[in-house]
This record gives structure tokens, sequence and C-alpha cells, in this order.
């Protein structure tokens, strides 16, 4: 694989931009290529500048799942257990690290791409994209893409995607829960933009906080995720940020917490 197959830049401090850059194999998540992603993800986690991850991609997918010509090429069971054992450590990153991470597609996004999108925090899509769990087209049912796309579509919608192998459009993804906002393609960076700003305007801990709490109470039950978000709320109300912030709105002024730690 091209040392250059994951760029990673930097647009401001703030941002950790990942863009997938294999459009030849139209960015297909060969094992190379996941481990350089979890690489990054590992990287943008210890860094606290760092407040927001995008992923992105160059050409005309997004990405179009797993490598199969490498899957092909040693066809065992112990190879393809590794595998999707890797893809799960992967996807499991993208809500384990503090900060939220943006998936911003530009074109198909295909089972374990579209896997990528519905496991990111967020995601903005140009109205030229399109999404599908294509696996069952080939014999190969998409498991493992269905559990994040089970996780964010209702149950009945990402049902008959995984059985129908059929492509929706980005508005129905938007209405369905995979995707948060759809804009023109030229207008996709000034959206991920606002998006950006939109959460770096607030302070780091509490977002990491919330973040860590909101993917934890999903699988419990109601009582439990309730004395969990009781906790978190009250541990978080003895962080600087929330005393400034509630300060703030009781003397009717904008926070600062610029100078907070």
């Amino acid at each position: 694989m091209p040392a250059d197959a994951l760029l990673i830049e930097r647009p401001t401090a703030a941002v950790m931009r990942l863009t997938l850059n294999q459009p030849q194999s139209f960015n297909a998540l060969s094992a190379d290529l996941m481990t350089q992603l979890l690489a990054a993800l590992n990287a943008a986690d210890s860094d606290e500048a760092v407040r927001v991850v995008v992923i992105a991609a160059k050409g005309k997918a997004f990405c179009a799942g797993h490598d199969l010509k490498q899957m092909m090429a040693d066809n065992a069971l112990a190879l393809h257990r590794a595998l999707f054992a890797q893809c799960s450590r992967l996807m499991l990153r993208i809500t384990a690290i503090a900060v939220p991470v943006i998936a911003v597609v530009d074109g198909m996004a295909t089972a374990a791409g579209c896997q990528l999108v519905a496991q990111c925090d967020l995601a903005i899509a140009s109205d030229q994209a399109r999404f599908a769990v294509s696996g069952v087209n080939l014999g190969l049912f998409c498991a493992t893409p269905a559990v994040a796309l089970s996780r964010n579509l209702p149950r009945k919608a990402a049902f008959e995607m995984l059985v129908t192998g059929e492509f929706v459009d980005a508005h129905t993804a938007m209405k369905q829960g995979l995707v948060n906002r759809v804009v023109a393609t030229g207008e996709l960076e000034a959206e991920l933009s606002t998006l950006c700003a939109q959460i770096m305007s607030k302070p780091r801990e509490t977002v990491a906080m919330g973040k860590a709490l909101f993917y934890q109470q999903l699988e419990m039950g109601a009582a439990p995720a309730y004395q969990l978000a009781g906790e978190t709320m009250a541990c978080n109300m003895m962080h600087a940020s929330a005393q400034e912030g509630v300060a703030a709105f009781v003397e009717k002024r904008p926070p600062n917490w610029g100078g907070l730690t």
C-alpha cells in the first residue's frame, strides 16, 4: 500500500482530517488502510489540541467496503476472522475516542464503507452520495455493517437495506438517520466548517464526557441509564467549564471558556 493511502492533515490545530486516498480501488478498506486509520484515531485521541476528527475520501467513492481481492487472495477462515476482528476494533475506536468523528461523504458508500459512515458520530453527505450494504448481492450478508446500521436506522429500514442490497440516496439516508445533513457538493466544506465550529465552541471535556455517556447508556436499560446519566451530570457540574457556563447564563453574558484548565 502506498504511504499516502491515508492522508492526515491538520487544516487547523483543532481539526484532524483523515482522507482515504485510494480512488483507483474505490477506497476499499484493506488491512493496511484499517491499520493506518486506527493509528490516526489513536493519535487524535492522545492530542488534547484535537477537537474534531473528519473522515473524508478522494475520488468517486467514499468507500466501497472491504478489499475483496485481498480477501480472496488467501481464502482462509482464520484470516477472515482476523480481518473482521480488526474492522470491529476500528469501528469501536471511532466511538471510544473523546472527540466527535464526522464522516464527509461525496459519492457512494457501500458495505463496510456504509458501516464506516454509520459508525461515525456525525455524517454530512452531498446530494450525490449513495449508500448500500450490498454484500447480499454477492451471497455475503453484511453482518458486521448490520451492527452499525441497526443502531442508526429504524429496524425495518436497516433490514430492508441488508436483504435487498439496494442503494438509498442521500436525502433518504438523512430521513432514516444515517446522515445528519445533506447539501450540494460545492457546499460540503462550508457545511463541515459550520458543524466543526459549533462543536469546537463547546468545552472539550464536556463533549468528551457527553460522548462517552451517550454510547454507554444506549446499551443499558432505562433505569441504569438514568443512574449513569445522573452521576455523569453531577460530576460534570463540578467541572470549571460547567461552573463558568452556568454562571454566564445566570449573569446573562457569553461564557469565557478560553482560560479554563
